[in-house]
């Protein structure tokens, strides 16, 4: 065993430690830092096997960008930041589908290699891993920059109580009569 695969080993052990952290855990602000973790350290695997593209990918996409926009929902939505009831459920219906899972996944991958050796493509160029990236996966990297807009946007929204609501409080609008838009208060 080398090296390289004392510190893939050691680095998987931490990413999976974090993740069931991330689950486990009664506080949602402690589970995104868990997910911090989690993902260095499968950018840490991903530097280990020599993809350092993709682990800064996944560095600036996911640490950066993903786990900022989850926190920052967590702030603007103004959701209890300590520990909730609301996500203290019983664990063991999850324990047995994720157990029964990674044993039947397992299973599957123990009998379809049979501890046999596999030979590895030769190393990637950022320029075939660029062209492969924009000319067969443009629309699901599209369809992720939508979706993440409009977490954003919705994050917003429900920050913001004053937008969809008609009561007293209300900013003045044109159609509505004794209110002077010009100047907020009555005619």
């Amino acid at each position: 065993m080398t090296g390289a695969d004392v510190l893939l080993l050691a680095l998987g052990a931490v990413a999976v430690g974090a993740g069931v952290l991330v689950v486990t855990t009664k506080h949602l602000v402690r589970a995104g830092l868990y997910l911090v973790v989690c993902l260095g350290a499968l950018a840490g695997d991903f530097l280990v096997l020599s993809a350092e593209l993709v682990a800064w990918v996944q560095v600036l996409i996911y640490v950066g960008a993903v786990v900022v926009l989850l926190l920052f929902a967590v702030m603007l939505t103004r959701a209890p930041i300590g520990a909730s009831d609301d996500l203290d459920r019983p664990g063991w219906p999850a324990a047995l589908i994720g157990g029964g899972t990674g044993l039947g996944l397992t299973v599957l991958l123990v009998d379809a290699y049979r501890w046999s050796t596999v030979a590895l493509p030769a190393a990637g160029t950022a320029e075939r891993l660029g062209e492969q990236i924009f000319q067969s996966w443009v629309l699901p990297f599209e369809v992720l920059s939508v979706l993440l807009l409009s977490a954003l946007v919705g994050a917003i929204v429900l920050s913001r109580p004053d937008i969809g609501r008609a009561g007293p409080d209300a900013a003045p609008t044109a159609d509505r009569p004794g209110v002077d838009v010009r100047t907020g208060g009555r005619r």
